[in-house]
């Protein structure tokens, strides 16, 4: 009888160890799967792709403990267990990202479906839903396509210093018998392309391709085209625009501007059918082409010229009439290499309603209420050949017209011709602007607002943060920045989205990249950009200050080209993407050596372009301060830049097993650091040099001030401050370290009070002038209009990182915020902050409140993450968390610091933290 009930006992544990099992296999999900940061993608350039997923658990403290994926090289095979491709068993290991493609060795065309499943602390997941990656066009055989264009432009076109050129119409029929598996389009149209298979476009995505230095790289895309083609008569139709390729003024400055030619079309369609045999259809001269259409001109800085009474009806269809088309030319090819493009595209992310519609003499002024990048759409009914001419703006004069003086020549004008057909719908294909007020002249009628609409166009990143306090000037200056990044990615980081220049500035982005990426995940953007970095290097080992070198400025100096260097560790840090400081590790390391070979005197670096550029000068007009007590030496700061950057390289070559590299580095660092004091520190004072912040500041935070000297020199850059009435006082250089540094030292209510101000000069000074993005000079509304872009990101320097790293306290301190460092400004002035911020293993939170009698700070850590936190109270006993005492709560380490601080170590989940005074 004992026997009986001690099995039936023995059964009863087992179904609820088995119950609770499930429960812990339900509560752990997988979600976020990507492959290279992207989510499946086609037509990748790697055989060793890296896999990454989110483990989401309503379970404290979860952590990976093992993870198994399947690749098979069909769905169907994945889905019967059948992993062809790559099997990798139960990998004990708590990687959860970047975790490396370890199958059978892939090639070009290789089609990837992959699941992954992990075993975590707190239970075992299942499967995660199928992804797919494909493998694109390695090797230069692989292509059979022929580049294609017309090297000539057309009576109506125009090459000079302001370029007119239509764009091009290519089509080509092919037919189809039998029953199709699968069909997969490789394009590359440099400048930019609109794709079509039998009238459709195959993806939403806009100003495609990224641009590049033509002639080091071309990127192509890849597009599973499968469900458009049909049995019989076909047709592929591609239109090309100018872009980047056929630049917006060839044939003006040949020193300075690049050129690479009339735009050209390398297509390749490649089928297979169910019975296995393969057909091609590639780009050669049997195709048809047209350079009289509808789109007459298109010109980033000047607009797009469209004549709807020359629409091609039909022309990307099966059936049309093209015997009047001309043969294409064979082209030589852009000599860059052709390569997969691994950033997001471009696409149309927001619709704006304009506020307003006014009337301006014979014009109507549209106020879209916001500053963007992108166009504007149009719906208009009239009679063939009216024409409704847009003109783009950012402010306004005083009499209510728009003001253009600070676009330069940039003409930013679009023309649409009516042909004269009910209610017509149009807006630009190949043209963005930089606008918030649009001139609508020659509307037929009276314009209403619901006629328009503003587009945003940008590229397709995700939106990864949030971030509101109690101080709305703060707020508001957040929100400026979102819409300043959003509008300057344009498949590279560029510096204005308005004027004759767009271009992309190394020294703009340098920490500002790092701000970027709390708000949109930038990781795969800011690689590819490394690469047109590297690209544009000279054999001799010169950076240019921009890349691509659309622009031929190779000045020399370790601030902007030193950007280089400074992203591919914000990549480290944010994404934990070890790859391009693997890739780019030689020419950095190049770029050094050619800099102190060329520059280095008595182990200082002794030159410098551009200073502290855009310091707040001293008066209105002046767009750079003339006033030497301003301004920093520029020796200096290419010094301590070369300090810094060096002490990078150091870590890289750490990183990468390279010790005697980080000797060398380190050595230099040393020789670097005593010069530098010896020739710009005075031990009496305590101050470097001329005293600026910028000058205090570099030496400071860089780790150049001796230990037993840096609350003196510090204490200095306080009292600047105060001096300049607690302003910002530096330019690009000094802002980019600045919020930073104060708070470091125990002065954050000195970074908030610069950060709030709202009168000249400061970011709130912008918004309560009218901004909506942020300026490019502190005094944009007064200064020369040659230089004041109303939506320029330089000036944030370090303040969006500040914002979340500071105030929010959300800092990396492993790469990819696999552990994470949670010291909020809580003494910063401000009463309460919540921000949010997508990591790459999941979302995290920090919403932190002063109370009557202390604090509350909530507190969400995604799994297989821990986090160490800093929490101000006089004793461990003055915290609880979701109301408990902290003592004897498992998983839960604290303990009290010799600065005041309670550090408490936790794992993933959601706590609520209360602080009594």
């Amino acid at each position: 009888m004992n026997k009986v009930f001690s099995h039936i006992r023995l059964i009863a544990l087992l179904v609820v160890f088995s119950i609770t099992a499930v429960v812990a296999n339900a509560a752990i999900t997988l979600s976020s799967t990507k492959c290279e940061m992207l989510v499946n993608p086609l037509g990748i350039n790697t055989t060793a792709p890296r896999l990454s997923w989110v483990i989401n658990s309503d379970a404290r403290n979860t952590m990976q403990t093992a993870y198994q994926i399947l690749v098979a090289s069909t769905p169907e095979k994945l889905a019967a267990g059948k992993a062809d491709l790559w099997d990798s068993g139960k990998v004990p290991s708590d990687r959860s990202i970047m975790v490396k493609y370890a199958g059978r060795p892939l090639t070009s065309r290789s089609a990837c479906y992959w699941k992954v499943k992990v075993w975590t602390n707190k239970g075992e997941s299942g499967w995660s839903a199928v992804n797919h990656w494909s493998v694109g066009l390695l090797k230069p055989t692989d292509w059979s396509a022929k580049w294609i264009g017309w090297e000539a432009g057309f009576p109506w076109d125009s090459v000079s210093k302001f370029s007119r050129l239509s764009a091009r119409y290519f089509r080509k029929e092919f037919a189809v018998q039998q029953p199709i598996k699968k069909a997969v389009l490789y394009i590359a149209g440099p400048g930019h392309y609109q794709l079509f298979v039998n009238g459709t476009q195959p993806d939403d995505q806009v100003l495609a391709e990224s641009p590049t230095d033509y002639t080091k790289s071309v990127k192509y895309n890849t597009f599973d085209v499968t469900k458009t083609i049909s049995k019989g008569k076909n047709a592929l139709g591609v239109v090309l625009g100018n872009g980047r390729f056929f630049t917006m003024r060839p044939k003006y400055k040949p020193k300075k501007i690049k050129e690479f030619g009339f735009p050209k079309l390398l297509l390749q369609l490649e089928i297979t059918y169910q019975d296995g045999h393969r057909q091609m259809i590639t780009s050669d001269d049997s195709w048809k082409f047209t350079a009289d259409g509808p789109i007459r001109s298109n010109n980033e800085y000047d607009g797009e010229e469209y004549d709807a009474r020359k629409e091609l009806s039909g022309w990307n269809l099966a059936g049309f009439n093209d015997t009047n088309w001309l043969k294409p030319q064979l082209t030589p090819s852009p000599d860059g290499k052709l390569e997969a493009q691994m950033n997001e595209p471009q696409r149309v992310l927001q619709k704006i309603k304009p506020v307003s519609i006014k009337q301006s003499g014979s014009a109507w002024i549209l106020d879209l209420g916001q500053n963007m990048a992108g166009w504007l759409q149009l719906k208009v009914k009239g009679k063939a050949g009216e024409q409704v001419t847009l003109r783009f703006a950012e402010t306004l004069q005083k009499g209510g017209s728009i003001y253009t003086r600070n676009l330069r020549d940039a003409k930013s004008t679009d023309v649409y011709t009516l042909k004269g057909a009910g209610i017509e719908t149009w807006h630009p294909d190949f043209v963005f602007h930089g606008f918030r007020f649009v001139e609508v002249s020659g509307y037929p009628g009276t314009p209403a607002i619901d006629d328009f609409e503003g587009q945003v166009v940008s590229d397709d990143l995700e939106n990864t943060g949030t971030f509101e306090t109690s101080d709305s000037t703060i707020n508001h200056i957040y929100r400026n920045s979102y819409w300043g990044i959003l509008s300057n990615y344009k498949g590279m980081p560029v510096d204005c989205p308005q004027r004759n220049e767009r271009m992309p500035w190394l020294g703009d982005r340098a920490v500002g990249s790092l701000g970027e990426s709390f708000v949109f995940a930038n990781g795969n953007l800011y690689a590819k950009w490394l690469d047109d970095i590297e690209e544009a290097q000279t054999p001799e080992g010169a950076i240019p200050d921009v890349a691509p070198a659309y622009w031929n400025y190779y000045s020399d100096n370790m601030t902007w080209p030193g950007t280089y260097i400074l992203v591919a560790d914000m990549l480290y840090n944010q994404f934990d993407d070890k790859a391009p400081i693997e890739k780019h590790y030689a020419s950095m390391k190049k770029w050094l050596d050619y800099m102190r070979a060329k520059y280095l005197k008595n182990d200082l670096m002794t030159k410098d372009k551009y200073g502290d550029w855009c310091v707040p000068p001293e008066s209105p007009e002046l767009i750079h301060s003339k006033d030497p007590a301003r301004n920093t030496d520029g020796t200096l700061i290419a010094t301590a830049y070369y300090y810094h950057l060096l002490s990078l390289m150091k870590g890289f070559a750490i990183l990468l097993n390279k010790p005697t590299d980080a000797a060398a580095f380190d050595g230099l660092m040393r020789k670097t650091a005593t010069a530098f004091n010896v020739r710009y520190f005075d031990q009496n004072t305590f101050r470097y040099d001329n005293n600026t912040v910028t000058a205090n500041l570099l030496p400071l935070y860089f780790g150049m001030v001796p230990q037993a000297y840096q609350q003196q020199v510090f204490g200095n850059i306080v009292e600047k401050i105060k001096e300049n009435n607690v302003h910002i006082s530096t330019g690009v250089i000094g802002t980019q370290w600045l919020m930073r540094c104060l708070t470091k030292y125990g002065r954050a209510d000195l970074a908030y009070r610069i950060a709030a101000n709202g009168d000249y000069p400061s970011w709130g000074y912008m918004v309560n002038h009218g901004a909506t993005t942020i300026w490019e000079l502190w005094n944009g509304d007064t200064a020369n209009p040659e230089m004041n872009s109303h939506n320029h990101i330089m000036l944030l320097g370090d303040l969006i990182a500040w914002y979340y790293q500071g105030l929010a306290g959300i800092r990396a301190q492993s790469p990819g915020f696999k552990t994470i460092e949670m010291k909020p400004a809580f003494d910063s002035g401000l009463s309460d902050v919540k921000a949010s911020y997508r990591t790459p293993y999941g979302l995290i939170k920090s919403a932190w409140k002063k109370t009557g009698n202390g604090l509350n700070w909530q507190v969400t850590l995604p799994s297989n993450t821990k986090a160490v936190l800093a929490i101000p109270a006089k004793n461990i006993a003055a915290i609880t968390i979701d109301g408990a005492a902290i003592a004897g709560q498992k998983d839960i380490k604290a303990a009290v610091e010799k600065s005041g601080l309670v550090k408490i170590e936790i794992g993933s989940g959601d706590y609520n933290f209360s602080v009594k005074n």
